[in-house]
């Protein structure tokens, strides 16, 4: 107890009061703005002929990338991880590195992001092979725990929407290898996207390491902010990194599982399949 309330509590009613983040909303509304837009107005010039141009299950996914977007960028969540808990923050960095960015590739048909790319296919192409990727989302992380970086994003807009922005996007660089949502960037093969996320997994453990094993905090910022709930500075950056340890290994973790599982029963069908061609035919 000493140690999680070693400084004097703050409620969350004195803490944070109720805004509206007009920039995030702005961001969320244009996203589905195009989303919807290109659903409606490019599929009579990208869509395969005779396949549906979206299903409903895509655009589940969509919409549900850009609200978990949305709400992880707004009151409360980004307003407790600016002024007082870091462990909020690493919550925010997670959600739009590891959840988000595979929600909206897998919700945007195929033809619709290429179509969207297509100026600047050949950069993709680039940025998004394997070891390329890793190692820009990794940096990126990086850089997002480096006592300064963290002071700066706590201190101006523009370089807290700037590295949120990069954990995004090289997010989306880190998962595009797994998901291949373009036949011009095809997919791992499925022993390999395990090997993949397997590495990616490891990776994190270093940061989270300084954050859980760290004597004092690491980000004198926070120690300046109230505490809320009476958490001290130190407890919160240790909570932080159990969070980024546990929570976004369990992520990348259960990703490896679905890519297990999905491979096993495509294994099973196609084996199927070529034991009896005939009925296969038939049905």
């Amino acid at each position: 107890m000493g140690l999680l309330f070693a400084q004097a509590s703050t409620s969350f009613t004195d803490l944070v009061e109720f805004h509206a983040h007009w920039d995030v909303l702005g961001t969320g509304a244009a996203f589905l703005v195009v989303y919807f837009y290109g659903l409606r107005n490019l599929a009579d010039r990208f869509a395969p002929r005779g396949e549906i141009a979206v299903t409903q299950r895509q655009m589940r996914l969509f919409v549900s990338g850009v609200v978990l977007m949305t709400v992880v960028s707004s009151y409360p969540i980004h307003d407790i991880g600016e002024q007082s808990l870091f462990m909020f923050h690493m919550i925010e960095h997670l959600v739009l590195g590891l959840v988000v960015p595979p929600l909206l590739l897998l919700g945007t048909p195929w033809w619709l992001l290429r179509a969207l790319l297509r100026p600047v296919l050949p950069a993709v192409k680039i940025l998004t092979k394997p070891f390329v990727a890793l190692f820009l989302f990794n940096g990126t992380l990086g850089l997002l725990h480096v006592p300064g970086i963290v002071e700066a994003m706590l201190t101006s807009d523009i370089v807290h929407f700037t590295m949120h922005f990069a954990v995004w996007i090289t997010g989306i660089l880190m998962w595009w290898p797994v998901l291949g949502p373009i036949p011009d960037t095809p997919q791992l093969a499925p022993f390999y996207r395990m090997g993949y996320l397997f590495l990616q997994s490891l990776v994190p453990t270093i940061p989270a390491s300084f954050l859980t094993l760290g004597d004092q905090p690491l980000y004198k910022i926070y120690e300046t902010f109230p505490r809320l709930w009476g958490i001290s500075a130190h407890t919160d950056q240790v909570l932080a990194g159990f969070i980024m340890k546990f929570g976004g290994g369990l992520l990348l973790w259960g990703a490896i599982a679905w890519v297990f599982f999905t491979w096993y029963r495509d294994e099973q069908r196609y084996g199927l399949a070529a034991a009896d061609p005939h009925q296969h035919t038939q049905s």
